[in-house]
């Protein structure tokens, strides 16, 4: 955007903190995605948000993978994540993971065993969400909390060392079971996970819940600030008393609100049943919010930024309408984009009139909406030509304002034509339709002197390409399917996919290659899709020219 905005509450905090001379003038941000799926639109806003503020005061940013469940962690998800902050314009200081420092946490959990501070607990999952209380009745303790910390410290290292099964004992903190905050009624700290982890091995089968992990993470890393969303606000107390009772380096937590989007699902667990169970192609098909589905789709960096530019940063939930996003790629390919013609609901037209067996070479411009246009291509023309279906009605309508029998149109960048007359076949459909042309009407060098109101596309049929063109819309009918009544599935737009398997594109289309989008004129912006192959192309629809959901 290119008008001045105000501070956001985080910048307010970090100009605070800048102008006190806190952390040596020190300015690092972390993005600690866990490696367990693909990132999506609401990651970008923490991306953004991150990497902007360390751009923004002179600082750096750490990629930190808080890889701290094995079982549902793959170096797919960590190789996607890389791609994906790359792609969106951002370098890390560091590639850093939670792993590095295991060592080091089971460290500081012996640190506050032998303050007292935690206790090796043999009590099942059940039985330790019972002892825990309600919101509105404390909690309650167990024999286990009252074991002396050299039995602590003998268990634990019992632990670690493999000599219980999963799920056998686990790791407390030992803070206050009537506390208000439930999540200080004696979090777990560690749990026993017999799991191969993707980067440490087998070295290790008990593994840090997030609570412990992410505030140490923090603190080792010497990060001045820890930029969360706003469902870790209860987490915060104990974040600031881990760090206490450990007496290492005092990072702060602050938490903005979670990108929603309407129109869709953000959690990683919906997404990932949506591709286990078929309903989409994978984690980046273009229909899903994932980063790689936005790329596939023909999105851009820059208009994923200024749309998290746009959005801002704020202390409230609330839901952010899609076609913001729509409108941020529009204005991006407005000015970017190369304009091409495609029919994609083709019928014949035939101009009696024109010498049969002539090609001409006409030029349109790439992109009228730059000064210069990036220069023009070259266009074939001829007597026979492919134009859409829904550019002609034998009998038209008043303010009809395209071809039909008796009326007149021109050819982008070509000449004027009027319809004569059409050829059905059997069952009453238009096979061909018949026109002539003014030879005087060519654009660019037009003397005929006639008017005409409508502007219709082409493609000459001797010199046309085939293509396969998807027609991505959004995925569900409804703004909010999570908070509707049953499943959420249940709600899947049946109309988010078509596919137009025969359709026709200019010759110079051939050449189009992934990540660059070209605007299909009067249809709307495309991008060539990732499987094309030279002998098929396909064409994936990035968004339509104009927002058709206002209306609905």
């Amino acid at each position: 955007m290119s008008e001045e905005r105000s501070l956001n509450f985080i910048e307010e905090i970090v100009e605070e903190d800048l102008a006190a001379g806190k952390n040596g003038g020190r300015v690092l941000t972390r993005f600690p995605p866990e490696p367990n799926g693909y990132l999506h639109i609401g990651h970008a806003k923490s991306i953004c948000l991150n990497f902007g503020l360390a751009k923004k005061y002179n600082g750096q940013t750490n990629l930190r993978f808080d890889d701290t469940n094995p079982v549902k962690e793959d170096v797919e998800y960590v190789d996607s994540i890389k791609e994906d902050v790359k792609w969106l314009g951002f370098e890390w200081a560091n590639e850093l993971y939670a792993s590095d420092y295991f060592d080091k946490l089971y460290e500081f959990a012996v640190a506050l065993i032998s303050k007292g501070l935690a206790y090796v607990d043999d009590s099942s999952a059940e039985e330790i969400a019972a002892q825990k209380g309600t919101p509105t009745e404390p909690g309650k303790g167990n024999e286990y909390r009252n074991r002396s910390v050299e039995e602590n410290l003998q268990l634990f290292a019992d632990m670690k060392d493999g000599k219980y099964p999963d799920g056998a004992k686990v790791l407390r903190a030992k803070i206050d079971l009537a506390s208000p905050n439930v999540l200080l009624r004696d979090p777990l700290m560690y749990r026993i996970k017999h799991a191969h982890h993707h980067r440490t091995g087998d070295k290790w089968c008990i593994y840090p819940m997030y609570d412990f992990a992410h505030g140490q993470s923090d603190a080792i890393e010497e990060i001045t600030h820890s930029i969360c969303t706003l469902e870790f606000v209860p987490h915060r107390a104990l974040y600031d008393l881990f760090i206490k009772e450990l007496e290492i380096f005092p990072s702060k937590q602050y938490e903005f609100a979670r990108l929603n989007l309407n129109y869709t699902v953000m959690s990683k667990r919906k997404l990932l049943q949506l591709v286990e169970d078929g309903f989409v192609d994978g984690w980046d098909d273009p229909r899903m919010p994932t980063i790689s589905g936005l790329r596939r789709r023909g999105y851009t960096p820059a208009s994923i930024r200024e749309f998290c530019e746009r959005i801002g940063v704020a202390k409230r939930e609330n839901m952010i309408d899609v076609g913001l996003l729509e409108f941020c790629i529009r204005e991006d390919l407005n000015k970017t984009a190369w304009r091409r013609m495609a029919v994609l609901d083709p019928v014949k037209l035939i101009i009696d009139n024109y010498p049969e067996g002539q090609t001409e070479v006409l030029h349109g411009e790439n992109n009228p909406e730059v000064e210069g246009g990036h220069g023009s291509r070259e266009i074939p023309f001829g007597r026979e030509l492919w134009i859409e279906r829904e550019d002609f009605m034998e009998v038209p309508p008043k303010k009809y304002f395209r071809l039909g029998i008796g009326t007149m149109v021109r050819l982008k960048n070509a000449y004027i034509v009027k319809g004569e007359s059409v050829v059905k076949d059997a069952d009453g459909n238009i096979t061909e339709i018949h026109c002539t042309y003014i030879p005087e009407s060519k654009s660019g060098n037009d003397t005929s002197g006639i008017n005409v109101k409508g502007t219709i596309h082409w493609i000459s049929t001797e010199h046309a390409k085939e293509a396969e063109v998807r027609m991505y819309d959004r995925l569900f009918q409804v703004e909010d399917p999570s908070n509707e009544d049953g499943d959420f599935k249940d709600y899947i737009n049946p109309n988010s996919l078509q596919i137009l398997e025969k359709a026709y594109i200019e010759p110079d289309l051939a050449n189009a290659v992934a990540g660059k989008p070209v605007q299909f004129i009067r249809k709307g912006y495309f991008t060539l899709d990732k499987n094309s192959t030279a002998d098929k192309l396909v064409f994936n629809r990035t968004v339509t020219l104009k927002d058709g959901w206002v209306k609905k």
